[in-house]
């Protein structure tokens, strides 16, 4: 092979090294932008944060889902979903927070609801079993609780009283003990259950029959 010959194959093989070395540094940079990319893709993710306010539901029978784990044979008569403001070191009754002689969901966010798996008297009226929405109309020495047809809302702020259920006037009890976040208790009589609210220093107790 001449020499000029031999000069040319090495210049192509010296070529197709470098393409190959600029193809593997291609790919490379292809891979961290493919990683780059999709990292951003995970960090710009919307996820809800964590509500001040926090959902909660309670069962009656109390913890019934895991009751029935264990074979109870108590059916199911209610649940009540609401979500749990906080004092904070608020005032919150007869403040802007909650405001005498004014409707109130009975928690944060969504108003407080009902679910009814039975049939129950409230206020001596017969309910059919289903789901209510479930306000209040707070004064310093009594609370009205307000059953209303009307579910899925927020707030009180579209509160319809055309649509309302019953209503129940009771008395307010002073707290032993303040309750820093807003909470719902079922306490077992005779012929039914209370359904107790209770926040900061006060609570008020609607009696549900079946």
């Amino acid at each position: 092979m001449a020499t000029g010959q031999l000069i040319n194959v090495c210049r192509l093989a010296k070529n197709n090294n470098h393409h190959r070395k600029n193809n593997r540094y291609m790919k490379r940079i292809a891979l961290i932008l493919l990683l780059l990319t999709g990292s951003f893709m995970l960090s710009a993710q919307h996820w809800a944060p964590v509500d001040q306010s926090p959902l909660d539901l309670m069962y009656y029978p109390v913890a019934y889902p895991s009751l029935k784990v264990k074979g109870t044979k108590e059916p199911c008569r209610m649940r009540v979903i609401y979500s749990r403001p906080q004092k904070k070191g608020r005032k919150i009754f007869g403040s802007a927070i909650v405001p005498y002689g004014k409707v109130w969901r009975l928690g944060a966010n969504e108003a407080t609801e009902l679910d009814f798996f039975t049939d129950v008297k409230i206020g001596g009226k017969r309910l059919s079993e289903g789901r209510y929405t479930l306000y209040a109309l707070v004064e310093p020495s009594q609370w009205t609780f307000i059953l209303n047809k009307e579910t899925d809302v927020w707030g009180a702020f579209t509160y319809d009283p055309s649509k309302d259920v019953v209503r129940v006037s009771v008395p307010v009890l002073e707290l032993e003990q303040p309750l820093e976040s807003f909470t719902f208790d079922f306490e077992k009589t005779k012929d039914g259950v209370d359904l107790v609210a209770g926040w900061d220093t006060v609570s008020a107790t609607l009696p549900i029959r079946f």
